[in-house]
């Protein structure tokens, strides 16, 4: 069993794979900020639901034993996100506006920062599991 087979690792992989792929289309957009006609592009986020129920796993359902107690909320219950465009167009049918790209850019990186610090620290414990300091 290699280091990929486990399903966090695949999750991370995944999500850090995105945001590098996000990072190159939002750095289009800001090249392309004076080209007149450009609209602006992003990347739809993946769901951390579809890559546990490709592996088969099935995913933990809370257990209500009174009606009155808990309520279980499911994961759709707040909503899919949706790509909502800028209201913002310039005269020549621009629609990038630097200030949300640069704001999404930051994002972006703090977000693969983070993935890639959850990543470390997984491998981190596998050694120290195996004794491999």
């Amino acid at each position: 069993m290699g280091i990929s087979d486990i399903s966090v690792f695949q999750a991370l992989k995944t999500k850090m794979q995105w945001h590098q792929e996000r990072q190159g289309i939002l750095s289009e957009n800001v090249a392309n900020a004076g080209a007149p006609g450009y609209l602006g592009q992003d990347l739809k986020a993946p769901k951390f639901n579809d890559s546990l129920n490709d592996t088969g796993v099935e995913p933990v359902v809370q257990a209500v034993t009174e009606p009155g107690h808990m309520r279980a909320f499911s994961s759709r219950g707040f909503g899919d996100g949706k790509k909502v465009g800028s209201f913002e167009v310039t005269p020549d049918d621009n629609s990038v506006v630097l200030e949300e790209q640069m704001m999404k850019v930051t994002a972006n990186q703090m977000d693969y920062q983070a993935a890639t610090t959850l990543y470390s620290r997984g491998l981190g414990l596998l050694k120290t599991a195996i004794g491999k300091n």
